[in-house]
């Protein structure tokens, strides 16, 4: 299943955008109000919880200065990556794209189609302001 945000524009420069995505505890400031818990692991790895969903482990898996960074499931029942793709567009601002894969079977696909595709636009939306 391949899922993406659609693309906003950050006041930031490409380098700068890279470096905020690249900290894993600036995602605290990105995530949905529903959010029930945000707990930083590792330098490179921080848990969340959304109301009513189960924990998730993300881990910094590749990045590629200042344009790609690629989060991964750590752990857990479902493998998929969150890749974040940043291209300037002048030496002030930058574009943000999020693209969510991972092989989930028909049903559970089903199941977090609508709420996946939500989490990341908001995500990508939260990124105008608080990067």
């Amino acid at each position: 299943m391949k899922l993406e945000s659609p693309k906003v524009t950050v006041p930031k420069s490409v380098e700068d955008t890279f470096a905020f995505l690249s900290d894993v505890k600036n995602f605290e400031t990105l995530m949905p109000e529903n959010i029930s818990k945000f707990e930083v692991l590792d330098n490179d790895k921080f848990l969340f919880a959304l109301k009513g969903m189960p924990e998730i482990i993300l881990k910094k898996k590749e990045t590629v200065p200042p344009n790609k960074i690629v989060l991964g499931a750590a752990g857990g029942k479902l493998d998929f990556s969150l890749i974040a793709d940043i291209h300037a567009i002048d030496e002030n601002s930058s574009d943000v794209k999020l693209h969510f894969e991972g092989e989930f079977n028909a049903m559970m696909a089903m199941m977090i189609k609508g709420p996946i595709s939500k989490f990341i636009e908001t995500l990508a939306t939260n990124m105008k302001t608080a990067v």
